[in-house]
């Protein structure tokens, strides 16, 4: 048996639970102009000239799911310009509706990944490590436990890579009155020689400038690379070759020499922040608008989206015939017509939303901040200067 389906009576009372989400069905404002908007939209579809076959909630719907696309794109369009601001914020805050300030927290963790490999810092734990040199070995194994020290991890299966290797020759200041360098000051080269290197040698000095000093430094340092073997090492792979071959002449045990180093597996590791932290556009907490707060201008296209939706609607239902007959003829239904003016006047809306909110964002306000600026000092340049006659 048919069934006559009540159409648009022409007012609506809303009661929550009318909505087919309820995200905003106990806000007073979105209550009050859900009734008005349906009116509205009725009559913008041609009642009561013609009949139109909705309902009151087919409206409630259309406006509840404008509200809900005006706030996705205020969302996606905060989370563009923000999310550089709030990578590893925590997720539990809800950001809707609240200012987010400029920081230097993202662009500073993108320089700690910079810094690890710089040796200035960074998200990745520098260890410390030794080797334990033998007399007359000059080639040793990173991966022999009897030789290699890590302070963590362990040897032969943590792979690490060393940062830096302590082996450095004593520093010259140590041997400024070595007398075997011939760059000493007169007498005063034979102290060592008496045993009296542990005291001052300033007993009778000439004074000079402190030039004359860094000078003398140099001097023994480039001494020792013409005259003898340069400290240094060769790294290669596994293998790492002391320069010059060590010595434990008067020595008992062997000496070590000590490094620093990183886990590979800690810098290949792209999970360092913590659990609950925002990583990317789909855990940043924008929650669903609040429609007391949208003011004039959003309301106004929160309408006229409204329509749009509810006309795109009523041509999917008019589509259902194409035409209905009546004695001597039949009536053909604009279905077609309806959705199409619909679909073209949403994407302009969402067109037009966009531009406006790409025409508000941080960059473009600062290049109309410059702009301004600007224009500002062209035209105090154009104000004549006064003339002063004494």
């Amino acid at each position: 048996m048919a069934v006559n389906v009540p159409i648009w009576p022409g007012s609506s009372s809303f009661f929550p639970g009318e909505t087919p989400f309820g995200f905003y069905d106990n806000d007073r404002s979105f209550a009050v102009e859900a009734e008005q908007v349906a009116d509205w939209c009725a009559k913008r579809l041609g009642y009561p000239i013609s009949d139109i076959e909705l309902q009151a909630q087919n409206f409630f719907a259309c406006f509840e799911e404008a509200v809900s696309e005006y706030g996705a794109q205020l969302n996606t369009y905060n989370i563009r310009d923000n999310m550089l601001n709030l990578y590893g914020a925590s997720t539990g805050s809800n950001l809707t509706g609240k200012k987010v300030s400029a920081n230097l927290g993202g662009i500073v963790e993108l320089a700690e990944e910079y810094g690890v490999e710089a040796g200035s810092g960074g998200n990745v734990t520098y260890y410390t490590g030794s080797i334990t040199l033998t007399s007359g070995q000059q080639i040793y194994d990173l991966t022999d436990t009897s030789v290699v020290t890590l302070e963590d991890g362990t040897v032969g299966t943590d792979a690490i890579e060393i940062k830096k290797l302590y082996h450095n020759a004593p520093p010259a200041l140590a041997r400024f009155f070595d007398p075997f360098v011939g760059s000493g000051i007169g007498t005063q080269q034979m102290l060592d020689s008496f045993g009296f290197g542990n005291y001052s040698p300033g007993v009778s000095f000439l004074m000079q400038p402190i030039f004359a000093d860094m000078l003398r430094l140099q001097a023994i340092e480039f001494n020792d690379i013409v005259r003898r073997s340069a400290y240094s090492f060769q790294l290669s792979n596994d293998r790492i070759r002391i320069f010059p071959i060590p010595d434990s002449v008067g020595s008992s045990t062997p000496d070590k020499i000590y490094f620093d180093y990183i886990k590979k597996a800690d810098r290949s590791n792209p999970l360092k922040g913590n659990t609950g932290t925002i990583s990317d556009y789909s855990n940043v907490p924008y929650n669903t608008i609040v429609y007391t707060n949208v003011n004039s201008v959003g309301r106004q296209w929160i309408k006229r989206y409204t329509l749009a939706l509810a006309k795109e609607m009523l041509g999917y239902v008019r589509g259902k015939y194409s035409a209905l007959p009546i004695p001597n003829s039949e009536i053909t239904l604009n279905g077609s017509d309806l959705i199409s003016a619909a679909q073209t006047e949403k994407e302009g809306l969402i067109t037009e939303l966009k531009e406006i909110l790409d025409s508000m964002s941080r960059q473009a306000q600062l290049e109309r901040k410059q702009a301004e600026a600007e224009s500002l000092q062209v035209q105090i340049n154009k104000v004549p200067l006064k003339i002063y006659i004494k």
